[in-house]
């Protein structure tokens, strides 16, 4: 099945509910970083230009259905008119008689930011009657908030079954056509780094992408795992011993299957995460007990640089160390680097991953960053999300 785009629908006036992801950091009433609003103005630029209304809907936070005025979308309005140059209006909810009267007023060219989804249990329940109160406020429907496209809510599921028109948005669309391509027809060689904290959250990625991917790289503490399943001392370093045979068995998969699989040769070690400076470098046979590594080495950087040189594709999710704090940050920007240099089609998501790459500075030399972090490793681990199995059911 095929999913609609918003480029191939008929939208002059018509209204449009826009699903957008503007769950972005706030302090008192403050944002503190707007990349996911930017993410969406494309998408909200090209139905405007096409003489739509619109009537845009989010979640921030975690209110579990309740009312919780710090996390109102109230400053995002404020920030989305700035950024667009037109006044946007904010609904005091997002369902009811008023809001449907608000939404049913809109001009073409107009825009109603509705109140966080999440304030009504209904939302992250996908119930039928919220559901139906949303509809009622387009009659197009506009996915374009991929960060959610992995839970089945009433915003981006829901509605999908009652408004006859679906369509992705331009964020969507790009996400879908990406990782889509990425994992269906990659230019080879394909090469896959995984890192961050736990084995434990990765495992259906690492399984899936085994079958997939020509080399893949594993660094960041989940490393560590693997080291130690194949009989080397971690020191204090964070492990997980539970998943010890889980470990052997992702190696000998690899193995089996020709997969050329890369862990670090060797480490920056301290005594914990809030060391101020590394004690040393050590190789990954010799940890030093009570010692933990906090990052990969430099023969690791230089190894994993060779890997990624001559690679056509290049999937990354995960740190390769403790990149919070400056002195366990080098690895994770060399790979950066790496990646950034590398001729590859090059992809990268989850939150941490971003937020070190746009620190190293090189966010704009990579092809795509994803704006998902669950939502892009559920997609990376083959499953079929619910936001896209929604806009294939309603284009069927």
């Amino acid at each position: 099945m095929s999913i609609t785009y918003l480029k191939d629908v008929e939208v002059r006036n018509k209204r449009l509910l826009v699903r957008v992801d503007y769950n972005v950091p706030m302090n008192q009433g403050v944002i503190k970083e707007d990349s996911r609003i930017r993410a969406s103005l494309p998408t909200l630029k090209l139905a405007l230009e096409r003489g739509a209304a619109l009537v845009l809907c989010s979640h921030m936070g975690r209110p579990k259905g309740q009312i919780v005025p710090e996390l109102s979308l109230r400053p995002i309005a404020r920030r989305l008119s700035e950024l667009l140059g037109l006044d946007v209006a904010m609904a005091p909810d997002c369902v009811g008689p008023e809001v449907q009267a608000m939404a049913e007023a809109l001009e073409p060219g107009q825009i109603l930011l509705l109140e966080n989804l999440r304030f009504h249990a209904g939302e992250t329940k996908n119930d039928p009657d919220f559901s139906a109160q949303l509809a009622k406020l387009g009659n197009v429907f506009v996915s374009d908030a991929f960060g959610t496209a992995h839970r089945a809510h009433a915003s981006n599921v829901g509605v999908a079954k009652l408004i006859p028109v679906c369509c992705a948005g331009l964020l969507m669309q790009k996400e879908w056509e990406y990782l889509g391509k990425a994992l269906a027809d990659p230019k080879r060689p394909f090469v896959a780094v995984s890192g961050g904290a736990k084995v434990s959250g990765k495992l259906e990625l690492l399984n899936n992408l085994l079958e997939k991917v020509d080399r893949m790289i594993i660094g960041g503490a989940m490393a560590n795992t693997f080291i130690k399943a194949q009989g080397f001392d971690v020191g204090s370093s964070l492990v997980e011993d539970d998943l010890l045979d889980t470990a052997r068995t992702v190696l000998a998969k690899a193995k089996e299957r020709g997969t050329a699989l890369y862990l670090p040769v060797d480490f920056v070690y301290a005594d914990d995460l809030k060391s101020e400076r590394a004690d040393g470098v050590c190789p990954f046979q010799n940890i030093p007990a009570g010692k933990m590594v906090l990052d990969i080495g430099p023969a690791t950087q230089a190894l994993f640089a060779e890997v990624l040189a001559g690679a056509g594709t290049v999937v990354w999710n995960g740190p390769m160390g403790a990149f919070e704090n400056p002195a366990f940050a080098s690895g994770s920007m060399h790979v950066a680097a790496s990646v950034a240099e590398s001729a590859a089609v090059s992809i990268v998501g989850g939150g941490d991953t971003d937020a070190m790459l746009h620190a190293s500075g090189m966010a704009d030399k990579v092809s795509f960053i994803s704006t998902g972090g669950g939502a892009f490793l559920e997609f990376m681990e083959g499953k079929d999300l619910p936001a896209f199995k929604a806009l294939k059911e309603c284009a069927a």
